[in-house]
């Protein structure tokens, strides 16, 4: 079980946390899990929307390949829960910066409940996956429609794959998975494609077809196949598709993060944004990381804004010494 807002509010009432974390996925709780070593107090907050949630096993992930992704999250809550990290359930709205406090410090809003002041904040709430309106297609999405070869391919190899043709990268996600099965088909779908495309998967083996598809058939809870305008089904076992990638930045808008020219959070390598004290990790800044990548996104943000907070630790120290010092009454010189 998760703790209530209510139930941190004495643990959190003495100066609040050093850190807190927005979004429980891998980015998230790894990042938690590395500052809890530190001795950092740390909250999670997370609405429970996992990206990969449809999905019935994760792949890739060394020691945990084919691991249903909820017993991962489960097992990284529960090893942060033996730090004493608090674990939050509820959507974050918006963080605001705290003036005045002598170092960055921000109040961390959840949709219900109090508040938690926090000197730094690692933002891990990743990206939702837009799906074409296709009637059935949603249904399937992470059982028999996939977006990731990587993910998914090896499970499916061999088998008859159809990849729609929803955007420009549809043509080299046919190109990728003709590396996992002879019999792949482009179902040019909505998408134009040019010579220079038709030739490229000609050569690689991928058979385009022609025509607007309208829905995806499903026999027996398996997919049958893809049905076109025309009527004709196109008889397919699995059916990839690339996304309308949609990033959860709502809790930064009001923080004025600098963006790339897509649109994305911008960071340094160690998730560190334009704003001090804000870091942002995972799919939310890397589209394209995997769950054992965004783990690793979280550990090295971990490290670097533990770094950040010693070095405010330290200059802290150091001016509680050093004012004394220079307030101090001259003493008087003897009389000559």
């Amino acid at each position: 079980m998760s703790d209530t807002h209510s139930d941190v509010r004495v643990r959190a009432a003495d100066g609040g946390y050093d850190v807190v974390v927005v979004g429980g996925g891998a980015a998230g709780l790894s990042a938690a899990l590395v500052l809890a070593r530190a001795r950092r107090r740390v909250a999670v907050v997370d609405a429970g929307e996992p990206r990969n949630a449809p999905a019935a096993h994760l792949r890739g992930f060394l020691t945990r390949d084919g691991m249903p992704p909820g017993e991962l999250l489960a097992a990284g809550r529960a090893e942060l829960r033996g730090y004493g990290v608090d674990l939050l359930d509820g959507r974050v709205d918006r963080i605001v910066p705290v003036p005045g406090a002598g170092g960055p410090a921000f109040d961390v809003h959840p949709a219900e409940g109090r508040a938690l002041r926090a000197r730094r904040v690692v933002v891990a709430t990743g990206l939702r996956d837009g799906l074409p309106q296709l009637p059935g297609l949603a249904a399937r999405w992470g059982r028999d429609v996939l977006h990731c070869p990587y993910c998914h391919g090896y499970e499916v190899r061999d088998r008859p794959l159809g990849v729609l043709g929803t955007d420009p990268g549809s043509v080299g996600q046919a190109l990728l998975l003709r590396q996992w099965s002879a019999d792949v088909v482009l179902l040019a779908h909505t998408l134009d494609l040019s010579a220079a495309d038709r030739a490229r998967l000609g050569a690689r083996g991928v058979r385009v077809v022609e025509g607007e598809a309208v829905r995806v058939v499903v026999v027996d809870d398996r997919l049958h196949g893809v049905e076109l305008a025309d009527g004709a089904v196109v008889p397919r076992e699995a059916l990839f598709l690339v996304p309308h990638l949609e990033a959860r930045d709502a809790p930064l808008f009001g923080l004025d993060c600098d963006r790339d020219a897509q649109g994305w959070i911008a960071t340094d390598r160690t998730g560190r944004t334009g704003v001090p004290g804000v870091w942002a990790v995972g799919n939310l800044t890397d589209p394209r990381a995997q769950v054992i990548t965004a783990a690793g996104a979280g550990s090295a943000a971990a490290i670097a804004l533990n770094h950040d907070l010693v070095d405010e630790d330290t200059e802290r120290a150091l001016a509680a010494v050093t004012a004394p010092l220079a307030t101090a009454v001259p003493t008087a010189a003897p009389a000559r």
